[in-house]
């Protein structure tokens, strides 16, 4: 049996007091009780829009617990301020802040530390696809991002072509599939068929109301890492609609 789809979105650095409404009108309208939903607003608004009917999570976190680190956030302040889930490893954080597989495995560690789920992204560059190493640096960042005791519990894994994170491009379903069931096959090579068949693997890159609905009928697709989308109260319930 196939996991239950997961929509998660990934605000990123939007959002004010005002986006309260955004949530607002998902609940409202838009949430289906078949299909899981996690919103990852900036680390500003987790308490406010925390037990509002929707689980939230942060963007990143430190790998320490508390310590002399101006300006970072522990995994155990995520909790504390109502997260259940905790993105680690995009591609922004491993381009701007020059993050490293072995600092999201550290980061992993921190999230199950404190009882977060940890969703750790994958993907491959344009020149990487380009030169045919897309499986190729999937399967470093999946060896060297993921901890031992990963569980189906504790893990989801995103992958989102760097290439088409907000711009509008995406990859073929083949390509796609692909790499989804090559991340599956890596898992269960590494975990059991039993552990990794229920870690679900979310697709990020321009998800759009658009093209949810064939993104979400390719095998080894368990939903959906939505960026810009998840903003806007309509495009994201479209997508929740669409994996229903």
């Amino acid at each position: 049996m196939a996991p239950r789809k997961l929509i998660a979105g990934n605000w990123k650095m939007h959002g004010r007091a005002s986006s309260l409404a955004v949530l607002e009108t998902l609940v409202d309208k838009h949430l289906d009780p078949a299909c899981d939903v996690l919103v990852c607003p900036p680390a500003t608004l987790i308490a406010r829009l925390a037990g509002r009917g929707v689980d939230i999570g942060g963007q990143d976190c430190h790998w320490e617990e508390l310590g002399a680190h101006t300006g970072d956030i522990a995994a155990e302040m995520l909790a504390d301020a109502g997260a259940k889930a905790v993105i680690l490893g995009h591609s922004e954080r491993r381009a701007d802040h020059g993050e490293t597989d072995a600092m999201v495995a550290r980061k992993t560690l921190a999230a199950w530390r404190a009882g977060l789920v940890a969703v750790v992204c994958v993907g491959e560059t344009e020149a990487e696809r380009d030169a045919g190493q897309t499986l190729a640096s999937i399967a470093a960042q999946l060896a060297g991002s993921i901890p031992e005791e990963a569980t189906a519990e504790n893990l989801v894994i995103a992958y989102e072509p760097v290439w088409a994170i907000g711009t509008g491009r995406t990859p073929t379903l083949a390509q796609i599939g692909e790499v989804h069931d090559f991340i599956r096959e890596s898992l269960e090579t590494r975990f059991g068929n039993g552990a990794a068949r229920g870690i679900r693997l979310l697709y990020g890159g321009s998800v759009k109301p658009g093209n949810a609905a064939e993104i979400f009928g390719v095998d080894n697709v368990d939903g959906a890492l939505v960026g810009g989308a998840s903003l806007k109260a309509e495009d994201f319930g479209a997508i929740i609609a669409a994996a229903v």
